[in-house]
C-alpha cells in the first residue's frame, strides 16, 4: 500500500472514489473538487491509498475558522475520507487518517475539527468538541459527531468559538 499526496492525474479516480464509496452519489466527489478550487485547499493534505497502481482510498483535509467574537483561529477540517467497496475494513482509512494528521501537525496546525462516526474516530484522538467550548451552527448534528483532537498540547485551553466551514461545502 502506497500512502502518498494525490497528483493532478489522481482527480478523475479520486472522483470516481468517492462516488462509490458514498452510495453512488455525487456529493463527497463534488464537495472534495470544490475544496481544490478554494483559498482553503492545502495540497500535501489531500491523500491517496495506491494499491497495484490503483486508488482505493482518500482523505482531504483543508482549512476552517474557529470564530470568537473578533477572534478568528485558522483550523483544519477533515472531509471527506472514502475507501473503496471491498477494501473497507482492513485498515486503509486509518493509515490515511493517521498520515493526515501527521502532515498536519508538521504544517503547525493545532487542531482538526470534523463531523463524523463518534465510535470511529476516538482512536485517533478525537472527542466531542462542544465540551470545550466550541460549537457548530451551519449543520444540525448531535453533540457526539462534532469532534475535536488536538494536535498541539493545551490548544484547545486558547481556541474557543464557532467552527465555520467555507463556502467550499455549501
Amino acid at each position: 500500500m502506497n500512502i502518498r499526496t494525490e497528483t493532478f492525474k489522481d482527480y478523475k479516480a479520486v472522483y470516481d472514489l468517492n462516488y462509490v464509496a458514498f452510495g453512488m452519489r455525487e456529493d463527497e466527489s463534488k464537495l472534495v473538487e470544490r475544496i481544490r478550487e478554494s483559498e482553503g485547499f492545502i495540497s500535501e493534505l489531500s491523500i491517496v491509498a495506491e494499491e497495484n497502481s490503483e486508488i482505493v482510498g482518500h482523505i482531504l483535509l483543508s482549512k476552517a475558522s474557529v470564530v470568537h467574537g473578533d477572534e478568528s483561529t485558522e483550523v483544519i477540517v477533515l472531509a471527506p475520507v472514502s475507501v473503496k467497496p471491498g477494501h473497507q475494513k482492513i485498515g486503509i482509512g486509518s493509515m490515511l487518517i493517521n498520515e493526515g494528521l501527521k502532515r498536519v501537525r508538521e504544517l503547525g496546525y493545532g487542531l482538526v475539527l470534523l463531523i463524523g462516526h463518534p465510535s470511529y474516530y476516538p482512536k485517533f484522538g478525537f472527542k466531542p468538541a462542544r465540551q470545550f467550548g466550541l460549537e457548530l451552527r451551519q449543520f444540525d448534528v448531535p453533540d457526539e459527531v462534532f469532534m475535536v483532537c488536538e494536535l498541539k498540547v493545551w490548544e484547545l485551553d486558547h481556541v474557543q468559538g464557532e467552527l465555520q466551514y467555507p463556502p467550499a461545502f455549501f
